[in-house]
C-alpha cells in the first residue's frame, strides 16, 4: 500500500481559517457504506442517524494552551515551547523552536518569571524534556500565559480560546483538539438524548502526530505516535449493554475510534474499563472489533486519518467522497465540515 494512493488535490480556499458563528451550521455528508450512496446536509441531521438504544461515544479531553513564548534569561533570545504531554511531575516532553539555542541545563523564562523551564534532556527532531518551576497552581500558570497550539495550517488567529473545544471538554490534556465533537452543542446533545441515544465518554488525549501526513512511501513503515486513552466502568459497561441489545456504537471522531478499536483488539471484541498508551493504526485490511459507525471530520491528503476512514468505507468510496466534498466547496479540517459513515 503506498502513501500516494491516498492523496488528493486540496485548493487552499477550502481549509477552514476560523470557526463558524453556529457549531451545528456546518455541512455534513452522509456516506452510506453499504449502497454507495452520499446525501448533504446540515450538522444537526445527525440526529435523524442515531436511533434510540444507539450509544454516541464522544472524547472529552480537554485542549492545553500549550504553546508558551519565553524569553533565556541570559541572552534575551526568544524561545518558543509547545508542551506534548506530562511524563511525571512538573517534567513535561516539549518541541522547542528554535531547539539548538538550548543546552542541558538552561532556562526558559515565562511571563517575567512566573514560569521558568530547565532543559533536563535534548530528544530527537527538535523535542525535550523540561521541568518547570512556578507559583501556585500549574494549569493556572499556563491558562494565563499559554496560547492555543492551533494547527499549523490555520493562520487566523482564534479570537475565543473556547471554540478550540468541545462543549464537553474535561479532562486536561490534550494537545490538540478532537475536532469531530467541535459541532456538537449543547442543545443537540441534549435533542439526541431525549431520543434515547446514550452519551458516552472516553477520553484520549489527542497528540500532534495526528495530524502530520505520512513521510515514507509505503504506508506499513509509518510510526504511530502513542497518546493516553481511559474508559471507565460505567462508560464501558453502558456500551456493552449497546452492543448486547443489538444497537449500534457510534463514535464522534477518530480520537474515539482508535481508543475504542484498541480496547476491542486488546479484549477479544469485548469493550473493558481500560487505560493505557495506544499507537493504533487503522487502515485499509483492519478487522473492526467495536464501532459501528462514526462521524469525523475532512482530513489532510495522505494523512493517517484519511487511511482510517478508507478502512471503513473502501479507499475508492472514500476519495470519491472527499472529490464530491472539494466540488460542493465544503470546509476541511479542524474548523470545517463533518461527514458521518454508516
Amino acid at each position: 500500500m503506498n502513501t500516494n494512493d491516498f492523496d488528493f488535490h486540496l485548493p487552499e480556499e477550502l481549509i477552514a481559517q476560523t470557526p463558524l458563528e453556529k457549531r451545528d451550521a456546518s455541512k455534513l455528508l452522509i456516506l452510506n457504506r453499504q449502497t454507495g450512496q452520499m446525501e448533504d446536509q446540515h450538522f444537526d441531521a445527525i440526529i435523524n442517524e442515531l436511533e434510540p438504544g444507539d450509544a454516541l461515544v464522544m472524547n472529552n479531553t480537554r485542549v492545553l494552551p500549550a504553546r508558551l513564548h519565553g524569553v533565556k534569561p541570559d541572552t534575551g533570545g526568544h524561545v518558543e515551547l509547545l508542551l506534548l504531554k506530562n511524563i511525571e511531575g512538573d517534567q513535561w516532553e516539549v518541541l522547542a523552536k528554535p531547539a539548538k539555542r538550548l543546552k542541558e541545563g538552561g532556562i526558559v523564562s515565562f511571563g517575567d518569571g512566573r514560569l521558568q523551564a530547565t532543559l533536563i534532556k535534548k530528544l530527537e527532531h527538535g523535542g525535550c524534556i523540561v521541568e518547570f518551576s512556578y507559583q501556585g497552581i500549574f494549569l493556572e500558570v499556563l491558562e494565563s500565559l499559554g496560547e492555543m497550539p492551533l494547527p499549523p495550517y490555520i493562520h487566523e488567529k482564534l479570537e475565543d480560546k473556547e471554540r478550540y473545544q468541545t462543549v464537553y471538554a474535561k479532562e486536561n490534556g490534550s494537545a490538540a483538539a478532537p475536532t469531530a465533537g467541535l459541532h456538537f452543542t449543547p442543545e443537540l446533545l441534549q435533542k439526541i438524548e431525549d431520543k434515547g441515544v446514550h452519551l458516552v465518554y472516553l477520553t484520549l488525549h489527542v497528540g500532534l502526530g495526528t495530524f502530520r501526513p505520512v513521510s515514507v512511501d509505503n504506508v506499513d513503515q509509518h510510526e504511530m505516535h502513542s497518546e493516553f486513552y481511559q474508559l471507565t466502568e460505567e462508560a464501558a459497561l453502558t456500551l456493552r449493554q449497546v452492543k448486547a441489545s443489538g444497537h449500534r456504537i457510534v463514535a464522534v471522531g477518530t480520537t474515539s475510534i482508535r481508543t475504542l478499536e484498541t480496547i476491542g483488539n486488546k479484549f477479544n471484541g469485548e469493550v473493558q474499563a481500560d487505560s493505557g498508551w495506544t499507537n493504533i493504526f487503522i487502515k485499509p485490511g483492519y478487522q473492526w472489533q467495536v464501532v459501528d459507525a462514526f462521524s469525523t471530520n475532512f482530513h489532510l491528503p495522505k494523512s493517517t486519518l484519511v487511511m482510517l476512514v478508507s478502512a471503513f468505507a473502501g479507499r475508492e468510496f472514500t476519495l470519491e467522497a472527499y472529490q464530491h466534498a472539494i466540488d460542493q466547496g465544503y470546509r476541511f479540517f479542524s474548523f470545517g465540515d463533518a461527514m458521518f459513515i454508516k
